[in-house]
């Protein structure tokens, strides 16, 4: 066996050990401190502490020293594409894993993230701030006006979807028109402390550009969700197989838009089919470690909820729920609403990593990939959608490139053929998923201890 193949092998082994003790030490319980007969419990500082240990042993691989390095500028690349599509597949399977709502319009979602938060960050350095005040006055205030109208139509009965849909879509026009406004009048204001590219100004190096660069992730992501709003509005109301069908469409019209950016959309900078390029690579393990992390904890904590166990209760049988008083509609687009801000906020770390949009990387043939790997790691499992992804890029763009390329440079296309057959054997011999509902650590289901009954001859 080849040593290059042999060394792909043991680092998809040591990553997914990597998952296992990450999950682990995030769940450790600890028996609480006794300080001056007070008992304190500090699981959560081990778990904190242990997560940032974790960060830690991927940073030091990371790092050169004088020449040496554990992990390269290849490996670093496959983490981040990792972290990536962690966030896009937990997104996915919140949506069609755990709702039960099959859907193939993550993908767009995913570029709509990208191509907002790279605008922002690529405008940013070139002395342009109306793409950080429009997006994020914008996003703020449709968010405001998305909640009023939804306290007003509440006190409606039985109003239209189509109707309360209109109402959402003005807002969201209005919001967007004050949020151009709000540009042209702010920008000019903050323009003059961003420099030029040669001579970069106080705002556009340092900390500032790193908080500018999360604020464009956020913003994005949160953009990315409002517009699954307003899509999934009327779309929810059909059937899953018929909403499947829109989400995508709606992909393809995303892929379409991107093409021509730069004709159809006021976005010369994105260039449209040519691609988007000078987009600053802000993206390192600490942000990509940061944002998976919360988007796991963020999962984690919805499906403990009584909002978790609402969504799923709709995926086993909506006639049950709705006789329960669940909101069917309300949670099947809550779960699309998260599930697409998941997605957005992987396509802005995404953005800044590989430094390069181009719209065939969103191709909807490229978003099957989310759903192939949801359903390796075995749907409605978060433990399996997080080793699956690792798994998939490290051994998809990995070993499996790394080997069919040293039979010839052709040969990594065949990857594309291998893989649908491994799943087809895959949904055959265990249609549950590699893992199916096993869950490590910290994303384990709390035991509920069983209620001892009494004997009748026994007193209460």
């Amino acid at each position: 066996m080849d040593i290059s193949v042999l060394l792909s092998l043991v680092k998809i082994i040591l990553v997914i050990a990597y998952l296992f003790g990450l999950f682990w030490v995030m769940g450790v319980k600890v028996r609480p401190l006794t300080i001056k007969g007070k008992k304190v419990n500090i699981s959560l500082l081990v778990n904190l502490l242990g997560t940032i240990a974790a960060f830690g042993i991927i940073q030091l691989t990371l790092t050169d020293f004088g020449g040496f390095q554990i992990l390269n500028d290849f490996d670093s690349g496959l983490l981040y594409q990792a972290c990536t599509m962690t966030m896009v597949a937990l997104g996915l399977n919140l949506i069609y894993g755990f709702n039960g709502q099959f859907s193939l319009g993550q993908w767009g979602f995913y570029g709509i993230g990208a191509y907002a938060a790279a605008d922002v960050t690529y405008r940013w350095l070139n002395s342009d701030a109306s793409g950080l005040v429009v997006l994020g006055v914008g996003v703020i205030l449709a968010g405001v006006i998305i909640w009023a109208i939804g306290k007003f139509t509440s006190n409606l009965r039985r109003m239209p979807v189509l109707s309360s849909f209109t109402l959402y879509l003005l807002g969201s026009l209005v919001a967007g028109y004050v949020a151009i406004l709000a540009g042209r009048w702010i920008s000019p204001l903050i323009n003059p402390f961003l420099g030029t590219n040669l001579a970069p100004g106080p705002l556009a190096q340092g900390i500032w550009l790193q908080v500018v660069f999360f604020l464009a992730v956020i913003f994005a992501g949160i953009f990315a969700a409002e517009v699954s709003f307003l899509f999934g509005l009327p779309v929810l109301s059909l059937g899953s197989d018929y909403f499947g069908i829109a989400t995508l469409g709606f992909t393809i019209v995303i892929y379409t838009l991107m093409v021509n950016s730069d004709t159809i959309l006021p976005f010369p900078e994105m260039r449209g089919g040519r691609g988007m390029i000078g987009i600053p690579k802000l993206t390192n393990w600490f942000w990509a470690f940061l944002f998976m992390i919360l988007v796991i904890i963020i999962m984690r904590n919805i499906m403990r909820s009584s909002h978790g166990r609402s969504i799923v209760s709709v995926r086993e049988d909506e006639t049950a729920a709705r006789s329960m008083g669940i909101d069917v509609a309300g949670t099947k687009l809550m779960s699309f609403v998260i599930g697409s801000l998941f997605a957005g906020l992987a396509g802005g770390v995404y953005a800044h990593y590989i430094g390069f949009l181009s719209p065939g990387a969103f191709d909807f043939l490229i978003g099957f990939n989310p759903m192939i790997i949801v359903v390796f790691g075995g749907l409605g499992s978060m433990t399996g959608t997080v080793t699956a992804s690792f798994g998939w890029i490290f051994f998809l763009e990995g070993l499996l490139r790394d080997a069919l390329g040293k039979i010839s440079p052709q040969a990594p296309s065949w990857r594309y053929v291998l893989y649908p057959l491994t799943l087809l054997l895959l949904m055959l011999i265990r249609p549950e998923g590699l893992l199916g509902k096993l869950e490590w650590g910290f994303l384990k289901l709390p035991v509920i201890p069983l209620r001892k009954v009494k004997n009748e001859g026994e007193q209460a």
